[in-house]
C-alpha cells in the first residue's frame, strides 16, 4: 500500500462519518481505497458520464460509462465505453468501446450478470445524435431516430461483446416517446419463484392524450417501468409501468434491488412532481411484473437532490439495503451512502464520501467484505471524473 492510501484508510477507520479526500489515480495499489477510471478530456472524449458497475463471476469489476465526444450534453456523438479491473477496482485496463455511437447517441448502460450462465447482459438506449430529450418528448423524432433499446452479451468476462441487438418492439409501447434504461446496474433475481429473471429498471415519457394542449415535454408525462427476461436476455417483456401522469409524483431514472424476502425494491428520482421530496419508492412481489403500491415519496431521503441514485441489497444475514446519491438537497454535492435495515421503509446516512461536487452513482458488492461505488465527481464541477471508491462493509454499519 502506498503512503497516501495508508493514510487515507487510517483516517477513514478512525472517523467513521468524516469526509474522505479522493485519492489520485496514481495512488491506486492492490489494497487501495480509491481509483479514477475516467477523467474528462482523456481517451478521446470531452466528458464521461452515467456510470454503471458490476462484478463478474470471476471477480472482475466492469465499469461502464458514456463517453461523450462533443461535450457534456446528453445528446450528440456518444459511445458506451468500458474499463475492466482484475484487482477489485484498484487499477484499470484500457478503455474499450462496447457500443459506438458513430455520430449518434448510445448510452444509459444497464449491465447485469446472468446467474445461470455467468454471461454479462448489457441493455442500452439509443437515439439520433441531433435528437434531444426535449425534441423526443415533444414527438419531433421519427421512430428510427427516436429512443430505441438494445441488448448485448459477453461470454468471456467482459472482454468482448456481441453487436447491439434491437429489442425496442418488445419493450416500448407505441405511445411512449422518451425511454431510458437504468441508468445503473440491472439485477438478477436469486430467490423465490422468479429466480434467474433479469430485471432492468427503466423510465419513459408518454404522449399527451388526444385533444390536450400539452406538448409532451411536461414533467407529468414521465413514468418508471421495468423490463425483464426469463431466458438470459434472449427475449424481453414489459413489467410494471407507472402511467399515472398526474403530476404529483413523476418517477424517473429508477434503480432496483431484491430484498431478502424476495420482493423487489424500486427507487426513483421524482422529476418535478408536486409532492414534497425528491425520492420515490415502491415494491414488487411478483418479480417486477407489477407494483404492490404506486410510487410514493421516501421522506428519509429528502437530503438527496433531483438526481439518479443507486440501490444495492448486501448479501448475508441481517445485511442492509444501501442507497447512494448526493446529500445536498439543492445541489449535486457530497456523495453519500445511506443504509436501511427495514427493507427500504426508512434510511439513515452511513457515510459521506466527500464534500466535492457529485452526481450519478452506482453501487456494487465486492469480494473481501467491501462495497464499491462508481460515481461522478469533481472539484470544479460534478463531471470532472468518474471515481471508484472501495469501502469496507463494516464502515456502513
Amino acid at each position: 500500500m502506498t503512503p497516501l492510501c495508508r493514510a487515507v484508510l487510517a483516517a477513514a477507520l478512525l472517523t467513521p462519518l468524516m469526509t474522505i479526500a479522493p485519492a489520485s489515480p496514481a495512488s491506486a495499489a492492490p489494497d487501495c481505497t480509491s481509483s479514477v477510471p475516467y477523467t474528462a478530456g482523456r481517451g478521446g472524449y470531452n466528458t464521461y458520464r452515467i456510470p454503471a458497475v458490476v462484478t463478474t463471476r470471476k471477480g472482475t469489476v466492469l465499469a461502464f460509462a458514456e463517453g461523450r465526444r462533443d461535450g457534456a450534453g446528453d445528446s450528440g456523438d456518444i459511445d458506451v465505453v468500458l474499463k475492466r479491473s482484475s484487482d477489485g477496482g484498484c487499477t484499470w485496463g484500457p478503455l474499450e468501446v462496447v457500443a459506438a455511437g458513430r455520430g449518434d447517441t448510445r448510452g444509459n448502460p444497464a449491465p447485469v450478470v446472468d446467474p445461470r450462465t455467468g454471461r454479462i447482459v448489457l441493455v442500452t438506449s439509443y437515439n439520433g445524435g441531433a435528437m434531444t430529450e426535449s425534441k423526443i418528448m415533444r414527438g419531433k423524432a421519427t421512430p428510427v431516430r427516436s429512443r430505441r433499446v438494445f441488448v448485448q452479451t459477453s461470454g468471456d468476462d467482459g472482454r468482448h461483446f456481441t453487436p447491439p441487438r434491437d429489442i425496442t418492439a418488445e419493450v416500448k409501447r407505441p405511445h411512449w416517446r422518451w425511454y431510458a434504461t437504468g441508468p445503473g446496474h440491472a439485477i438478477a433475481l436469486t430467490r423465490g419463484p422468479y429466480a434467474g429473471r433479469l430485471v432492468v429498471p427503466a423510465n419513459h415519457s408518454a404522449a399527451p392524450p388526444a385533444g390536450s394542449r400539452d406538448t409532451g415535454r411536461e414533467a407529468r408525462y414521465y413514468g418508471a417501468h421495468a423490463l425483464y427476461s426469463d431466458n438470459g436476455g434472449l427475449s424481453w417483456h414489459i413489467g410494471f409501468a407507472d402511467e399515472s401522469y398526474d403530476g404529483r409524483t413523476n418517477a424517473n431514472e429508477s434503480s432496483a434491488a431484491q430484498l431478502p424476502d424476495g420482493r423487489l425494491y424500486f427507487s426513483a428520482r421524482d422529476q418535478g412532481g408536486r409532492s414534497a421530496g425528491n425520492r420515490l419508492d415502491s415494491y414488487s412481489g411478483d418479480g417486477g411484473q407489477s407494483l404492490d403500491r404506486p410510487f410514493a415519496v421516501q421522506r428519509t431521503l429528502d437530503d438527496v437532490p433531483p438526481v439518479q441514485g443507486s440501490t444495492l441489497q448486501l448479501g448475508g444475514r441481517g445485511a442492509p439495503l444501501l442507497f447512494s446519491g448526493p446529500s445536498t438537497p439543492t445541489a449535486r454535492r457530497a456523495m453519500a451512502i445511506w443504509r436501511s435495515t427495514d427493507g427500504g421503509a426508512t434510511f439513515s446516512k452511513a457515510l459521506t464520501l466527500s464534500r466535492h461536487w457529485a452526481a450519478y452513482s452506482d453501487l456494487v458488492q465486492l469480494r473481501g467484505a467491501r462495497v464499491g461505488i462508481l460515481y461522478e465527481t469533481g472539484t470544479s464541477g460534478p463531471y470532472n471524473s468518474i471515481e471508484f471508491r472501495r469501502i469496507p462493509v463494516a464502515r456502513l454499519g
